[in-house]
């Protein structure tokens, strides 16, 4: 069985390894925690089991575990230099960390394909009925506390290399990313080249929502609406295609509600 609090107890000892006053690794802690309270909240919502809410909990204690060696590294959080979820599960499965979080390895699959899955495009196929389930879980709460951190996060602490408070109201956005978008699309990271590039990006998170409650959390919360009122745009082009975003999201987001 699974000891969340055991488990808790051993991430709080792992992350004493880094430092805190750093940016990066003091937004991933709180990140951690917020993943694991909407894991819970999805799971239950969902009328799993109290093993599975427990497995939901500990896999989103565990998600982001490569990101702390990640910034510590290559500064910053670039999966293009290290992907966090393949070294995530180097050290947790390569390197035999698993056992500090959990003593029994019959969850090790699930935890392994969830973690691996969780920031990919798309979810790998031939998943099992309880790895996609759980792989859809961790992307839900995933994306949901990502949209809480952007909403109260300071721009320059997103963004810490390339924010820049005189530009970025100026900013335009890449045509293929804004066509993606407008397709219901989910972003590629290839084709971020700007801030806005990457705002749009977690907009779009909303297209890969598996679950009602996913949804209802976005429109309860107006992460929409908040999200693109955080930045005064003064480029007109920009400020019409946030526009037809912010449209093209909320009739979408409607639309799968109440089809859930």
């Amino acid at each position: 069985m699974i000891d969340f609090r055991k488990a808790q107890k051993a991430f709080k000892e792992y992350v004493e390894n880094y430092d805190k006053n750093n940016v990066g690794i003091e937004r991933k802690i709180k990140h951690t925690y917020g993943v694991v309270e909407k894991s819970e909240e999805i799971a239950k919502d969902l009328g799993l089991s109290q093993e599975n809410i427990e497995l939901a909990k500990l896999i989103a204690l565990l998600h982001d575990i490569g990101r702390f060696e990640q910034i510590k590294l290559v500064e910053e959080m670039n999966d293009a230099k290290i992907d966090h979820a393949e070294y995530g599960i180097k050290i947790l499965f390569q390197d035999g960390l698993i056992r500090n979080f959990v003593e029994d390895n019959q969850y090790d699959t699930i935890i392994y394909k969830a973690i691996l899955n969780h920031n990919k495009y798309k979810i790998e196929e031939g998943l099992s009925n309880v790895e996609l389930l759980h792989s859809k879980i961790i992307r839900d709460a995933d994306k949901l506390d990502n949209f809480r951190l952007r909403e109260t996060y300071e721009l320059k602490k997103l963004f810490p290399k390339t924010y820049k408070e005189e530009t970025i109201e100026y900013e335009t956005i890449s045509l293929k990313v804004y066509e993606d978008f407008m397709k219901h699309q989910c972003i590629l990271a290839e084709d971020i080249k700007t801030i806005l590039d990457n705002w749009i990006c977690l907009l779009a998170f909303i297209f890969d929502l598996n679950f009602a409650v996913s949804i209802q959390d976005v429109k309860e919360h107006q992460y929409i609406d908040k999200l693109i009122d955080r930045i005064e745009y003064k480029n007109n082009d920009t400020k019409q295609k946030m526009e037809q975003i912010r449209k093209c999201a909320k009739e979408y987001l409607d639309r799968k509600y109440n089809k859930k």
